[in-house]
């Protein structure tokens, strides 16, 4: 079947050439020999006050009807022309004018037959405002070539950020308004700073590098993994004017990666509060050490991850990490399960076993919930901590293992040795170095991170775009105290995830036991008397309705302009009594 007129214009002008002039602001529509129109760029939209869904296919003479761009046709003489800056009417509608620069040049194909033409028309009043407003949505899917868990954005020479799609926003956390204009260095910071110079080189030298493994720092702080492709950006001239860079989430892959590898870094544990920071600082100490360590914290707080993270980042990363959960093998088990037994021990026992002890040789092993440890088995693992060797069960000859102890507890091995229920030899044998990780009540400035980090990480596994979260349920989710600290919080949101069949997150969507504690909370609470302070009230009243209204009357970009947290503007709003 031949191919149409329409087509053959289509091979010569892609939707990539129009949607770079749109990155200029510059609008651009083609037509075909047969005069039917058959392209047009969200700017030439814009400006001509149509879309394109109402000129595609129609004759360029009855859709430009006293249009001056279209005044002249180079259809007749094979000849492009340009008219120099002009105060020209754009739409019938509207009675607009705008200072247009027009031109247009015949389209030929490989074969240097004439197929079309192409006209450019460059408005010189400021309209990227109106673009981004009224036809976002639609360049925003044109950028991201139908890939909506792709990020991408555009910088100048000068690595300033020109052009920052939605998935960008949504694997960042940025808004586009918040780094527009800016240095793309803050994406970069720490682990990342290998991939800003690679996006450098591909400006410098106009390589194109694909499938980069790299890390993007997010607006939280979070270091993510993300697989970028940097190319650099050409003018029609062929010159170099800037960079682009496509990134994917890597979330979901990095934490199967782990899981399989069982290799875990700092990063991997969510934690901005100051009291998190100490225990990052003191732990990267004691991961170089030999030492044993003690981690204590309440259930959820996250002491397994960290010990997988201490093993990982020592000398004995290379070497197995078995973990023993002193609380979940019964007690007639477990001194065979640590520490092994010999053929004939036992009724059934026709070979050796290796303990976990010896099939952690060389490595690191973790002994969770130790507080539960029987003392009969406290007096085995002291020896093991003094002498290196043990006894496997029903054997004559010691084993010798050269092993890490890790050993974790949610219930206070101090007040255990008050009560002489843990040997005190054997905790001053294990507390050498002690780590306490607090309740997630008590760094309540990580919550929204963690938030983040998790809503990204489910949505993500289930192939989802990240959902946002209502107010009442955030007010809900940043007011709540945890008591099964991350664990509970992951529940939580796993829970709304699934319930939820909209792309925002309500309070109904929330556990029942949460929603029951809001309704108790509001029923019972009395109002506070608030200290007013008129003039300080009117000044902040007046800054926060205008961010409100920069950004739309959205609460969650307004938050980050204003650099707060959302349920403090929240809280303000209605302190101040703001009800956009």
């Amino acid at each position: 079947m031949p191919e149409t007129s329409s087509n053959n214009i289509k091979h010569v002008i892609s939707d990539q050439w129009l949607e770079v002039l749109d990155e200029l602001n510059i609008g651009a529509f083609t037509v075909d020999i047969s005069r039917k129109i058959s392209s047009m760029n969200c700017t030439a939209q814009a400006l001509m006050g149509l879309k394109e869904t109402e000129a595609l296919g129609k004759d360029c003479r009855e859709i430009f009807c006293g249009v001056p761009c279209m005044i002249k046709c180079l259809f007749k003489s094979g000849k492009g022309w340009d008219d120099e800056d002009s105060a020209v009417k754009i739409s019938e509608t509207f009675d607009i004018q705008r200072l247009v620069t027009r031109l247009a040049t015949p389209v030929y194909d490989s074969a240097q037959k004439m197929v079309g033409c192409m006209t450019i028309l460059q408005d010189h009043s400021p309209i990227a405002d109106l673009i981004n407003r009224v036809h976002f949505d639609e360049r925003s899917l044109k950028m991201i070539l139908e890939n909506l868990d792709t990020g991408i954005f555009t910088v100048n020479r000068g690595g300033h950020i020109t052009f920052f799609n939605t998935a960008a926003e949504k694997i960042s956390g940025y808004i586009r308004n918040q780094v527009l204009g800016k240095s793309c260095t803050s994406l970069f910071e720490g682990d990342g700073e290998h991939d800003l110079e690679i996006l450098k080189d591909s400006i410098e030298n106009g390589n194109t590098r694909n499938s980069i493994k790299g890390r993007m720092k997010t607006m939280g702080g979070e270091i993510i993994p993300v697989r970028a492709s940097y190319m650099a950006l050409r003018n029609e001239k062929g010159a170099i004017v800037g960079g682009l860079a496509t990134f994917h989430d890597l979330t979901v892959v990095h934490q199967l990666n782990k899981a399989i590898s069982g290799h875990y870094a700092f990063h991997d544990m969510i934690g901005k509060d100051p009291s998190m920071q100490k225990i990052f600082d003191g732990a990267r100490v004691v991961a170089g050490s030999n030492s044993t360590v003690l981690i204590e914290g309440a259930t959820g707080t996250g002491k397994d991850l960290l010990a997988k993270i201490i093993h990982s980042e020592s000398g004995r990363s290379g070497r197995p990490f078995v973990k023993v959960n002193c609380a979940a093998l019964p007690e007639n088990l477990l001194e065979s399960e640590m520490f092994g037994y010999a053929k004939g021990a036992f009724t059934g026992a026709e070979r050796d076993k290796p303990g976990r002890f010896q099939e952690a040789a060389g490595g690191t092993i973790l002994l969770d919930e130790i507080g539960d440890l029987p003392l009969s088995l406290q007096a085995k693992l002291l020896r093991v901590l003094e002498d290196k060797d043990f006894y496997p069960l029903g054997s004559r000859r010691p084993v010798h293992v050269d092993v890490r102890i890790l050993s974790a507890s949610n219930r206070g091995l101090e007040g255990l040795v008050d009560k002489q229920l843990f040997r005190e030899d054997l905790y001053y044998r294990l507390n050498v170095l002690r780590i306490e990780l607090p309740s997630l009540k008590n760094r309540r400035a990580d919550i929204p991170v963690l938030i983040r980090h998790i809503m990204r990480k489910y949505s993500a596994s289930g192939d989802n775009q990240p959902k946002d979260i209502s107010e009442k349920a955030m007010e809900i989710l940043l007011n709540y105290n945890y008591p099964g600290n991350v664990r509970e919080l992951e529940n939580i949101l796993e829970h709304a995830l699934i319930i939820s069949q909209s792309d925002t997150i309500e309070l109904h969507h929330l556990p029942d036991y949460i929603q029951k504690r809001f309704r108790s909370q509001t029923a019972v609470l009395p109002e506070r008397p608030l200290n007013r302070k008129p003039d300080s009230d009117n000044r902040q009243r007046e800054i926060i309705i205008k961010a409100l209204k920069r950004h739309n009357r959205s609460r969650v970009h307004a938050a980050r302009a204003l650099k707060m947290d959302r349920s403090t503007l929240w809280r303000k709003m209605k302190h101040l009594n703001i009800t956009m």
